[in-house]
């Protein structure tokens, strides 16, 4: 097997773009903060999930071994409020929630991780590299909690560049020392779920969590944690913060953060500010497809404004891709590229061109921090030559060979992204499906349209069937005369 292909990436922590090096040779090691499971996953979170998606995709089929680690939060402050509010079991609430998830990952696409841990199931390790930091002089105990003394790691706030001095953490304050540290344990509360600890019976505070899991999985160092943006401060602060007193190594080489959905107003996307969309409700209206191309027309560490035209315009562009794959495979022809292209003219000279050239333009944008915005800026040149090229009627009878460099091109975006992955039927019968559930319109009686209008233009009855297809028109659906009938689409 060859060597993996080697790419360079941003790190939060050191700030720059720098070729990445493996902590073992050909392997990645990738841990990503996954759901804190008290409600449904929203557009929000579904972009770090379709990045992360993507990171482990590129890198595998880039012959990477990678090691995909994503946590469920099961055990929170949020989980147990919305619990005792509509009283219900939390660990049932959490479950209810976890399968959610995998509902709408599967509906996304999204490949599965390779380890999957939650903190109900990682409380062994949790208290071991809790009793670690106690031992090692980084903890203390007061009445049944453990606190984190940040005073004992003289690089805090390294990763997010906040000043020790003037922060404080948002546990209460009772029992600690300094206002900025942050709790390991909570003692047990009634009507919380709770384990039996050296310390007495409680729960895992937040931060914890994440480093025992990922030091379960991966160990003490690892290659690349990923999250969001809003993760920086203080949650995976306060990860580096224990893991490295804890181990006295590196705990993350490289962390990786995706920009965060932005409203109209500037905001960002979060439950607790009561905008969010849930991913169950946008794939109700729109395909998986168009989503994933929301996400990756931009670069991953930027902010990606969200607003009503988000995803109709994404599906207009993602049809447009498919769109050009589906005129591509209808070129026919056995002559070789080079000559069809030079009888065509520049039309035809332009596709053979950018389909040879595409592979190195977007490998190289994916291997400078996974750039997929030009990366999908090359894959939009591409498509137009085509669809261009697919106006030439002598084209689509002799050109097969000119476009298979774009139809290769195309295959590899779905293999190493996930987008253009559904075959072009399936995903145009889906785009039909939706859209004419959110628009009202009934497809059987849209077929029924259609039938009566191909026994009007066989009839001759040519002015009744211009004005059905115009009436059709106005109802945003487009009528495409074939040989063998009508083939009609929802206008995207």
């Amino acid at each position: 097997m060859s060597e993996p292909r080697p790419f360079r990436l941003y790190s939060t922590l050191t700030r720059d773009v720098r070729a990445f090096t493996p902590v073992s040779e050909g392997r990645v090691g990738l841990y990503v903060c996954g759901m804190t499971v008290y409600d449904r996953c929203h557009v929000g979170h579904a972009r770090a999930m379709v990045v992360f998606d993507v990171f482990v995709r590129w890198l595998r089929h880039n012959g990477w071994a990678v090691d995909f680690v994503r946590n469920f939060t099961d055990v929170d402050d949020k989980i147990i409020a919305r619990a005792n509010a509509i009283g219900e079991d939390a660990m049932a609430l959490a479950q209810r929630y976890i399968n959610a998830f995998h509902e709408d990952a599967a509906a996304l696409g999204l490949v599965s991780p390779d380890h999957e841990p939650r903190v109900s199931t990682s409380i062994d390790d949790i208290v071991k590299l809790i009793q670690v930091l106690a031992d090692k002089g980084h903890a203390y105990a007061n009445e049944g909690s453990v606190w984190f003394d940040v005073r004992t790691f003289p690089e805090y706030g390294k990763l997010s560049g906040q000043n020790i001095d003037e922060l404080r953490s948002s546990d209460a304050d009772a029992g600690k020392r300094d206002p900025a540290d942050f709790a390991l344990w909570k003692a047990e509360k009634p009507g919380e779920p709770a384990w039996e600890s050296p310390w007495g019976r409680g729960r895992p505070g937040w931060h914890i969590e994440c480093s025992a899991m990922a030091w379960a999985r991966l160990g003490t160092s690892f290659d690349i944690h990923g999250g969001g943006l809003d993760l920086v401060f203080p949650h995976h602060e306060n990860e580096v913060a224990q893991s490295e007193c804890a181990h006295g190594v590196p705990y993350a080489n490289y962390w990786t953060h995706n920009g965060l959905l932005t409203m109209q107003s500037g905001q960002k996307m979060g439950k607790s500010l009561g905008n969010v969309i849930n991913v169950q409700d946008a794939l109700a209206a729109f395909p998986a497809q168009a989503l994933r191309l929301y996400y990756l027309q931009n670069h991953y560490r930027s902010p990606l404004p969200w607003g009503p035209d988000a995803l109709p315009d994404a599906l207009g562009m993602v049809s447009r891709l498919y769109e050009a794959r589906e005129v591509a495979e209808s070129f026919e022809g056995d002559e070789p590229a080079a000559i069809v292209a030079k009888d065509l003219g520049d039309d035809a000279a332009n596709v053979l061109q950018l389909g040879l050239a595409f592979r190195e333009k977007f490998d190289q944008a994916l291997d400078e921090d996974f750039n997929t915005a030009q990366a999908i800026g090359h894959l939009f040149e591409l498509a137009r030559a085509v669809n261009r090229l697919g106006n030439n009627k002598k084209a689509k009878k002799r050109a097969r060979s000119v476009v298979q460099p774009a139809l290769e091109a195309f295959k590899l975006v779905a293999r190493a992204t996930g987008l253009m992955a559904q075959p072009t039927g399936e995903f145009l019968d889906e785009v039909r499906t939706k859209r004419l559930a959110a628009t009202g319109l009934a497809r059987e009686d849209i077929e029924r349209l259609i039938a009566d209008r191909d026994t009007m233009r066989r009839d001759k009855r040519w002015a009744e069937a211009d004005q059905l297809r115009a009436d059709l028109d106005l109802k945003g659906i487009v009528v495409m005369d074939g040989v063998t009938g009508a083939e009609w689409r929802v206008r995207v």
